[in-house]
């Protein structure tokens, strides 16, 4: 049996179904398979549970409906939710704020199909990328070590993950995360001062602090102005590959998604990688990536 094209099968079943009641087991039978191998093999294929890609995709498309739809509560009504409050807090558990607010920058674009075979060129390891979010975030402060690389002969994707060895080996991270007035110990990769004829750019590991000027010499400092960005999570991955992982969803956004986003990069800001808690995990590491746009006039 062709598990890829099975769980295609129900991808194109849940995309199809998505303001009606769908359950595990209607697909499981769908596909042949009992409901516990089936909850299996769409992880392993998609990267998350069954029901969790439910959840996204009908938020991804509830907050494009939102762009042509006056009132929240149809849009709520229309994704199978009994009341506005309930899709309020389903929709800011998954975007990140409450739909009124979000709808101020709606996607531009509806979600496109999911198709495994296409994201295979991007990420061969499996993993659904999903659609992003769109956040608006604040201006911020950022401290941290850096390097000058540059993207000629890819030599950045050689550069960059021996520096973040470097840094975690000689204890430079642990100097990093104990500067005064830490924000959050979340870890930031941000490419800045790109040099557009030789390719050349900073790369800085970082975190946010609320005080630059407390920041003691010898630190990188980065005032990250505020802007609009989408922000896509990596498919979870082992340690062995997680960072050809991260590399196949930069190649997916450029490639694939930009072009019919309706955005396009917002000129003079950062894009970064944003290391949490998840990209610290024994297994399924992923981290977030966040893209500057704006919409295409």
């Amino acid at each position: 049996m062709d598990y890829l094209h099975v769980i295609q099968d129900s991808i194109d079943q849940i995309e199809e179904g998505l303001r009606e009641d769908i359950r595990v087991e209607q697909l499981a039978s769908r596909a042949g398979f009992s409901t516990y191998h089936y909850y299996r093999i769409f992880e392993a294929y998609a990267g998350m549970p069954v029901m969790e890609y439910v959840r996204r995709r009908r938020m991804a498309h509830a907050a494009y409906t939102m762009r042509y739809t006056p009132r929240i509560l149809d849009v709520a009504l229309a994704f199978g939710f009994e009341s506005h409050s309930s899709f309020t807090k389903a929709f800011r558990r998954c975007m990140g704020s409450p739909p009124e607010r979000y709808r101020l920058r709606a996607p531009a674009a509806p979600p496109r199909r999911i198709v495994l075979e296409d994201l295979a060129r991007y990420i061969p390891i499996g993993g659904i990328i999903m659609e992003p979010r769109i956040v608006a975030r604040p201006s911020a402060w950022i401290a941290g070590l850096s390097i000058r690389t540059t993207s000629m002969d890819s030599q950045n994707h050689r550069e960059i993950p021996d520096f973040w060895m470097k840094c975690m080996q000689d204890g430079s991270m642990e100097k990093l995360h104990a500067l005064p007035g830490i924000v959050s110990h979340n870890e930031f990769g941000v490419c800045v001062n790109p040099d557009m004829d030789t390719g050349a750019f900073d790369y800085v590991i970082g975190v946010e602090v609320a005080d630059p000027d407390a920041v003691p010499e010898g630190f990188y400092l980065y005032e990250m102005t505020g802007c609009t960005y989408a922000v896509f999570t990596t498919p979870p991955a082992e340690p062995d590959v997680f960072a050809d992982t991260i590399q196949g969803t930069w190649k997916f956004l450029y490639a694939d998604w930009f072009p019919r986003s309706g955005y396009e990069f917002a000129e003079g800001y950062p894009d970064f990688e944003l290391y949490d808690e998840k990209s610290g995990r024994e297994t399924g590491q992923q981290c977030e990536i966040w893209i500057p746009v704006v919409k295409k006039a």
